[in-house]
């Protein structure tokens, strides 16, 4: 699904990509997402939603704009898999609370996986979660 659009280039939210300005703040806390694509897939599991549980990263208030306050991510590896390749990844969690806006469907999860060549909105893919890290849960 198409999304905010904010994190794979300049919007006007920010005058640059989000997640590129967040990588290096993520990186100096432990999680070097350098080698994946500078960009959120948005999957929809519509009906279902998801909640975070017991992700394997959190990095609490990461001060990484000055646009707006501090805001807590979490990260929780996954993998996506689309026309039979698989690509590794991790579900990208920015907690709705620290947020100012730029809000996510409960049914929509953001994963940061290396390039899917030829993906394009509307496809289908398969995504792989950590169960003990993430809940699946009816809506």
């Amino acid at each position: 699904m198409q999304g905010h659009q904010v994190a794979s280039r300049p919007s006007k939210a920010y005058p640059y990509s989000s997640l590129e300005k967040q990588k290096p703040y993520f990186k100096e806390l432990g999680l070097d997402l350098s080698p994946y694509f500078n960009g959120t897939l948005n999957i929809s599991i519509a009906p279902l939603e998801f909640e975070v549980t017991k992700p394997e990263l959190t990095f609490p208030l990461v001060e990484w704009t000055d646009l707006h306050p501090p805001e807590t991510f979490s990260f929780s590896r996954c993998k996506v898999i689309f026309e039979g390749t698989e690509y590794e990844g991790w579900v990208y969690f920015p907690h709705p609370e620290t947020k100012k806006t730029h809000f996510q469907n409960p049914s929509l999860i953001e994963v940061i996986a290396n390039e899917i060549q030829g993906v394009r909105y509307g496809d289908k893919l398969e995504v792989i979660l950590n169960t003990l890290e993430i809940k699946i849960n009816r809506s």
